[in-house]
């Protein structure tokens, strides 16, 4: 997987987020054309004095409606567009380091946190001198599942001894995630991932990850695949993977899950039809096309093909590629062809956007469909982080001002990097 890197921000954009305004509303705050603000933005032209005075202060008015410096102090990495942050939010967390590195959900990320910190940019940047990131008693991360080089590993895993994460996870993202977990020992983490993760390579993947987490950083480590159907109308399974530094009575299996059957649908996260604009209504050609790819897959018989959804309905999971025909998810217009979801119902339909929390979208719809097709269901992440809260206080409450525990702290080093400290 190769990763984009970030351009730089200018002095100008990082005001501009950190004061949650899109850049029309920037310049119409500083009284500039949208062509001059696109100049400040991407640093071809130096902006005035007051125009920065001017973003300063809007940045410092937002912050101050919401910085508190109660709480405990988390991170977010691989953070997409913040889904696992709302939830640690929500009881009583405070983010104080942001990595992600796609420039567009960083636009989304930032409109919607009020931050006094710029988002990061590639975390191996930060992975390799962890001292860049501050001091954090949480650390949550939605890391990418990458092929793993394993090789030679699969008997030790078998045998359940420790082996070295530096030689079979390197090259990877949970690699960075692992570096940083070593160096800060947070009291806690959560991992999010797709459910296949733990049938990846054979379960070698997984068991590589889990080996890395309990045996070699030492954490009390649990995990489980939770679908989103109590929360939200969306077959969406995740797996979540939670980490203690300390031995908890935290049980993640026996946390019991809202009633499915009980769950919303889909009709209410719709919008009125009224409100729908035309351009989400399949055209003729595109429908056409998808009824007869479904039509030759079930005279193969396979289920491949779109599916339809009515007001009653419980849909099937949103994906990345929702922008290029919105199959996997149509929504039934009697009389008339069916139509995709439209941005705001999809934030609705990971439960972003709700009728307590506005969630705002800048970006277009092809990156939005791509966004929240990427994002963690923000309700399922409350219910773990609302589990998590008493233990996480508790494990705060018993260690020192340094959240980084006196213990024995062996180094060792990556071919490539350097040294890398990890618990033992």
């Amino acid at each position: 997987m190769t990763l984009k890197r970030t351009k730089k921000r200018t002095e100008f954009k990082e005001l501009r987020e950190k004061a949650g305004l899109t850049l029309p509303e920037a310049t119409q705050l500083i009284k500039v054309d949208q062509r001059t603000g696109y100049r400040y933005e991407r640093g071809e032209t130096k902006p005035t004095r007051l125009a920065l005075d001017t973003l300063r202060q809007a940045a410092e008015s937002r912050l101050a409606k919401v910085a508190s410096p109660a709480g405990f102090r988390f991170i977010d990495l691989f953070a997409g567009i913040g889904g696992l942050r709302i939830g640690f939010e929500s009881i009583g967390g405070r983010c104080v380091f942001t990595s992600e590195w796609d420039l567009k959900c960083q636009e989304t990320y930032a409109q919607n946190f009020p931050d006094n910190h710029p988002i990061a940019g590639d975390i191996r940047e930060y992975s390799s001198d962890p001292k860049k990131i501050p001091p954090h008693d949480v650390l949550v991360a939605g890391f990418p599942c990458q092929p793993f080089s394993i090789a030679g590993v699969s008997k030790k895993n078998a045998l359940g001894r420790p082996h070295g994460f530096l030689c079979d996870t390197q090259g990877t993202l949970f690699f960075d995630t692992a570096q940083i977990i070593a160096h800060h020992r947070p009291a806690a983490f959560v991992l999010e991932n797709v459910k296949n993760l733990e049938r990846h390579d054979q379960g070698r993947t997984f068991a590589t990850i889990i080996n890395v987490l309990r045996n070699e950083l030492g954490y009390h480590v649990q995990h489980r695949v939770i679908s989103s159907e109590p929360w939200v109308p969306q077959k969406r399974q995740r797996i979540f993977i939670v980490g203690f530094r300390e031995p908890t009575d935290f049980d993640l299996d026996a946390l019991k899950l809202p009633s499915k059957e009980k769950g919303p649908k889909l009709g209410s996260i719709l919008q009125p039809p009224e409100e729908v604009d035309d351009k989400y209504t399949l055209t003729a050609h595109l429908w056409k096309y998808l009824q007869d790819y479904k039509a030759k897959h079930n005279a193969a018989g396979n289920g491949f093909g779109f599916s339809l959804f009515g007001p009653n309905s419980v849909t099937r999971t949103l994906s990345a590629r929702y922008y290029k025909d919105g199959s996997e998810v149509l929504v039934d217009q009697p009389g008339k062809r069916p139509r995709r979801l439209t941005p705001l119902e999809c934030a609705r339909l990971m439960g972003f956007d709700t009728p307590k929390r506005k969630f705002k979208i800048t970006v277009s719809d092809t990156q939005a469909y791509k966004q929240f097709g990427n994002a963690v269901v923000v309700p399922v992440v409350e219910f773990i982080a609302k589990a998590m809260k008493p233990y996480i206080e508790s494990a705060l409450a018993k260690q020192p001002t340094d959240s980084r525990p006196a213990e024995k702290i062996r180094h060792v080093t990556r071919p490539d990097r350097q040294a890398v400290a990890v618990h033992g």
